[in-house]
């Protein structure tokens, strides 16, 4: 075979000019949409002028600027951060934290009079109220299949609770306040407890896997720095801990669940350790909030080859340099990606939106003034955020826009009346002018079996 031959049709760039787009002024830059099927052409009257580039011809003339276009971008999909208020849940009592479900159909909602209140996300309805504790709730996880949630008070109890029964299946009382509390994330027979001034400890739901052991100590970096935050990562495979001299350690936790083991650690920053928070779905990365009010995000098989006393280099770095904001919380978006992280002013109820790739704040959503910010999460799935302050649970959401196409694709909106001339058997019930051929086809797709039964796989809810 002569390959001199087919070496031609392997080229895939261009040979020869092919022609030229006058947009009447001056052209100073272009863009792409996704598809390649228009061009956008900033010009320096100002003007955008978009190109179907599949006819070469003029598509839309936008009269976007007074000056010249420097730059323009394609955004492939429309903003998937919330934009404005949109209501607010009342717990009846004063709220202090919450954490959604998996899927976020449910968001829990700790209280200070020591309430667990489960929301009907999806109806913004109460669905159950569990009486857990006697002092406030500080801290709740659910376990992976949502059929459990995990709480911590301020009177040192830690309790597991059936969800559906409202029954505490387990209770713990320790030496000290609870800081936070995390079942693992793929085994819900294991719970992160991280108790004030002292180490993090692990703790085991009985089972047959761990017949003796009922908990175990996290390795700590400095045996006298009892200033301890830690989080299971995304697999629930490895502890980050934090303490107070800004170090991190990775504990990788054996295969018997019981041993633990340090395979990497590092220095973050010369101030204390507030949060480590992972994304929640398929990106391995994670952000650290640090007493200098900086927020970092790692990757994580950068921060493991590092090894012991390692130093991975954050891909990105958030702070507000206007006011230089102190952070209450941080979390990521919901969704595959992670593409925004959201923190929550210490200062005043404001939460800012940055996009991670970039690292450019996008937005700053303003609660009511005096107020104070206690606890913030984002959906699982979808571009909501609920945030917690004066006792309130207040929902963000994106703006709502009618579009009546979703229900009948060939709807069109009408600014007025406009004749409309019925055609001979448009409301038949049965149309006489149909042809023997198509009336066929109608009965060959209504006889068209739909499997309803077989599960498939849900993209959206992998991690």
């Amino acid at each position: 075979m002569n390959l001199e031959l087919l070496e031609h049709f392997g080229q895939n760039y261009p040979e020869e000019f092919d022609g030229a787009l006058d947009c009447i002024s001056l052209a100073l830059t272009c863009s792409f949409n996704r598809r390649g099927t228009c061009l956008a052409v900033g010009c320096n009257d100002g003007r955008i002028v978009i190109w179907d580039f599949l006819t070469r011809g003029m598509a839309k003339i936008i009269s976007a600027h007074v000056h010249p276009v420097c730059s323009l971008r394609s955004v492939h999909s429309p903003h998937n951060y919330p934009e404005e208020f949109d209501g607010a849940l009342d717990c009846i009592s004063l709220a202090l934290t919450c954490s959604f479900n998996r899927r976020g159909t449910c968001l829990a909602v700790g209280c200070n009079d020591g309430r667990i209140v489960i929301w009907d996300f999806l109806t913004r309805g109460m669905a159950k109220i569990i009486s857990a504790h006697v002092h406030p709730v500080c801290s709740l996880s659910w376990s992976r299949n949502g059929h459990k949630l995990v709480s911590a008070s301020t009177d040192n109890t830690v309790c597991v609770w059936d969800v559906l029964t409202s029954e505490c299946v387990l209770r713990w009382r320790f030496f000290s306040p609870i800081l936070r509390v995390q079942f693992n994330p793929r085994n819900d027979k294991m719970i992160l407890i991280c108790p004030l001034k002292h180490a993090a400890i692990v703790v085991f739901i009985p089972h047959k896997e761990v017949p003796t052991k009922s908990h175990v100590m996290v390795p700590l970096d400095d045996d006298t720095d009892l200033n301890i935050v830690a989080s299971f990562d995304r697999r629930g495979q490895y502890i980050y801990t934090g303490n107070a001299r800004g170090r991190i350690l990775v504990v990788k936790i054996g295969a018997n669940i019981t041993t633990l083991t340090v395979i990497a650690s590092f220095r973050v920053s010369a101030s204390a350790i507030k949060q480590i928070e992972f994304a929640p779905r398929k990106k391995d990365i994670f952000l650290v909030s640090t007493g200098d009010r900086v927020i970092r995000v790692y990757e994580t098989e950068e921060v493991l080859c590092c090894g012991k006393n390692g130093e991975p280099e954050p891909i990105q770095k958030l702070q507000d340099l206007v006011n230089k904001t102190m952070w209450k919380k941080c979390c990521f978006s919901g969704g595959p990606d992670a593409e925004y992280i959201c923190a929550g002013s210490a200062r005043q109820h404001a939460l800012y939106i940055w996009e991670r790739n970039v690292g450019n704040l996008v937005k700053i959503l303003h609660g009511t003034k005096g107020e104070l910010l206690l606890d913030v999460v984002w959906h699982p799935i979808r571009p909501i955020i609920a945030s917690i302050s004066s006792g309130v649970v207040s929902v963000w959401a994106q703006p709502q826009v009618e579009n009546w196409s979703a229900f009948a694709p060939d709807f069109k909106e009408l600014d007025e009346n406009v004749e409309y001339e019925e055609r001979e058997s448009e409301f038949d019930i049965e149309d006489e002018d149909r042809t023997p051929a198509r009336v066929s086809n109608d009965n060959e797709d209504e006889d068209v079996v739909i499997d309803v039964v077989t599960p498939h796989t849900i993209h959206a809810f992998l991690s």
